[in-house]
């Protein structure tokens, strides 16, 4: 898949006008005109994946420089895109604990075999010498 940035279309031009525009070149597989997040007016440009490069090509050589209204219109092949790694968690009030936040597992070295992970009957509450009260009975 190749992607596409197209700009300088009219503000009122629709997804399915776009897509109009630019399939006769070749197949359009996704499409997101980029819009204002309060108002949702779109700011002009949009970006289109296309399903191969000679349609893509295909589309910047008959449409780029093309007038639109009052408007020139602008696509260009987006060869630089890379899709972005979220940034590492933080760990935030957990303490020094190295399996939270960070996504990373790898320091999971907890032993479920050794009885020491395990509290036993004689441990105390964490209630301390408090007396425990009484189960209703029925």
């Amino acid at each position: 898949m190749v992607k596409l940035f197209v700009g300088g279309f009219p503000l009122e031009m629709t997804e399915l006008e776009l897509v109009k525009m630019i399939g006769p070149h070749g197949d359009v597989e996704t499409i997101k005109i980029v819009r204002d997040k309060k108002t949702r007016i779109c700011k002009g440009y949009a970006f289109l994946e296309m399903k191969d490069r000679t349609g893509a090509e295909n589309a910047v050589i008959a449409l780029d420089g093309t007038p639109i209204a009052d408007r020139v219109l602008s696509v260009k092949i987006n060869d630089d895109f890379v899709k972005k790694t979220p940034p590492p968690r933080k760990s935030f009030g957990y303490g020094n604990n190295n399996n939270r936040g960070t996504g990373d597992r790898t320091n999971n070295t907890r032993n479920y075999n050794s009885p020491s992970n395990y509290r036993s009957n004689n441990d105390q509450s964490p209630g301390g010498d408090r007396p425990r009260r009484p189960r209703k009975t029925m």
